[in-house]
Parts: structure tokens; sequence; C-alpha cells
């Protein structure tokens, strides 16, 4: 079995990556570390995890692991994922890996030098109905794809949340707004050329509370908004000239809806619908990495893949400062 450590007692990590972790069928926590050793061994503890660390660097030098999972605030990605890396270990680090894309740059070098696998985690990117929504538009079910839409929204206006916390790189597009990038990008295997953006930020926490994207991708357009202070909301729509894909909980399947890939016919008079009972997203991305970490010929996203969504990412920002279209 697959080693793996916890850096941190993150929410995520307790609520969905351990116990999905715990429950893969070649991967077994061995060991969680925190600056408090107390947390650290209360949620080893609970997860029946043996190994309990004070420090992340203590986890890093186990011989107990083989690789390591990052919850870490966004603003340590980047640091922790390359001592990581320079410790041997295989690294799965949540998204977003980085809050530039340049910042990927000295990752790759890591990785690379080590030989270890390092992959941000989006995870949506190996559930099957996103793997569904891409055979459908290569397939050519609603002819030549238009147009693409997508939302992504929840209400969260806690001052002590990271995710209203600039330092530690908080904020609705690093959050969120990733999300329909990246599963735009996975399922038309375009990139963009160019778009347009309005962007307003708390006032209080000065994080982006609101976005709202048009990306020019040459064959088709994108739009699509997020917002960290809206009611709560996830949709993506891939409208093509002989029909159109309706995904009903396209990031979290469960928290927002069941996990359904609708396909419109062009004057919807016909709909075939796609259901994904039952599955475990988080569970998928680790067996994948575990194979692909032992050699087997296994699709992961590569931080190659990062640096390209991170580039969509740079861009919003920079449009929203004028009027007009900014680069990719």
């Amino acid at each position: 079995m697959f080693r793996w450590g916890i850096l941190s007692t993150a929410k995520i990590g307790r609520d969905q990556v351990i116990p999905q972790l715990q429950d893969s069928e070649n991967g077994v926590v061995t060991a969680i570390a925190s600056r408090d050793y107390a947390r650290a061994r209360a949620l080893a503890d609970r997860f029946g995890v043996p190994l309990a660390f004070a420090s992340y660097d203590e986890l890093l030098a186990s011989g107990e692991v083989d690789g390591v999972y990052i919850p870490l605030p966004t603003s340590q990605h980047i640091e922790w994922s390359i001592r990581a890396a320079e410790a041997g270990k295989h690294v799965l680090c949540e998204k977003p890996i980085a809050l530039h894309a340049d910042a990927i740059a000295p990752l790759i070098a890591t990785r690379d030098k080590h030989n270890v696998l390092v992959c941000e985690a989006f995870m949506v990117t190996y559930h099957p109905q996103w793997k569904k929504v891409r055979d459908l538009i290569a397939e050519g079910a609603i002819g030549r794809l238009r147009h693409v839409q997508g939302a992504f929204s929840y209400f969260n206006a806690d001052p002590a949340n990271m995710r209203n916390q600039r330092e530690l790189g908080g904020g609705g597009l690093p959050d969120i707004g990733v999300y329909p990038t990246v599963t735009t990008r996975f399922s038309t295997g375009r990139e963009p050329l160019r778009v347009q953006a309005t962007v307003e930020r708390d006032p209080q926490f000065g994080t982006d509370r609101y976005a709202s994207v048009k990306a020019d991708f040459g064959d088709f357009e994108m739009s699509f908004y997020c917002s960290t202070q809206m009611a709560l909301r996830q949709l993506m729509v891939f409208h093509g000239e002989e029909g159109y894909i309706e995904v009903t909980a396209p990031f979290n399947a469960g928290d927002y809806g069941h996990a359904v890939v609708t396909l419109h016919n062009a004057t919807q008079e016909e709909a075939r619908i796609f259901r994904f009972p039952g599955v475990r997203q988080y569970r998928l991305q680790a067996e994948a990495f575990v194979r692909k970490a032992r050699g087997a010929d296994e699709p992961v996203f590569t931080l190659e893949q990062s640096v390209l969504n991170q580039k969509f990412i740079d861009a919003v920002y920079r449009a929203s400062a004028h009027d007009g279209w900014e680069s990719v």
C-alpha cells in the first residue's frame, strides 16, 4: 500500500480527502502532521492513523511516508510542495497550487530533479461525469460547440476563514473560479486566447468576492461568474448548434446535487440523462495518483496543465484592471 502523509489538519482533509484515502484500494494514511501536536494526534486517532508529528518537517523526514497530501493555505502550497519533493516524497497538493503561473516553474524543476510525481488536486478531472462530457463533445453529440456557460458561488463572510484572508491566498477566483476554467479546458482540449473580466473586491478583506468573465477560445466563447458572497449555486452548460450538455452538480456532486449529465437535442424534444451515483472523486484521484507514482501509464493532472490553468486566472485579474480584451 502507498503510505500517505497529511500536512495539516485542514477541513477539506478531515471531511473529504482523508476518509477517501483510507478507503482507496492502493493507499493508506500512515501519518498526520500539525504545528499543534495535540491536533495532529486527535485527527490521527479519529482515522486510526498510527503516526502524528508536531511539525511538517518531521513528517517529511519519516521513512514511513511515500507521498504527501497538502491542504495548507494557498500561500504555502509552492513552498511545502518543493520541500516535500526535495525530501523524495510524491506530492498531491490542493488547488490552486500557486497564485501566479510563474511560481510553478521552480516546482517543476524540483519535481524533475528528484524524480517524484507532483500534481495539483483537481479531483473533478477524475470524475466520470467529466469524461462523459469530454466524450460527448468529441463525438459531435451537440454539433459545433459555440458557448460554454458556468457558475460557482457560495456565501462566506467569516473574517477568520482563510478564503477571506488575502495574505493566505484567499478570494473567489483562486478558490472556485479555477473550476469553470479547468473543466472547460479539460472537456474541450482547448486553451483560451483572450479574456475580459470584472472583479469586485470585498472592502473589508481585500479579496475578490465576485468575478464575471468572458473568454475567447477561438472556435467558441465561454462566460462564467463566481462569488464567495452569493447564494449557493453550481452549473456548467456546453451549448452547440445541434444540442447542449448540462452538468447539474459539476464540481461538488452531493453537496450541490446529484452527479447528472443531460444531453439535450436542438429542439429540446429529447434528452439523454447520464447518472453517476456513488462516485467518490477524491478516491478516484488518489488511486490514479498512486498508480502513476508507481510507474503506470495513467492520466493525471500535470503541473504543465496547472501552469495553463493559472495563466487563465492571471489573465482574468489583469483584464479586470481595464476595459477590453487581455491576452492569455
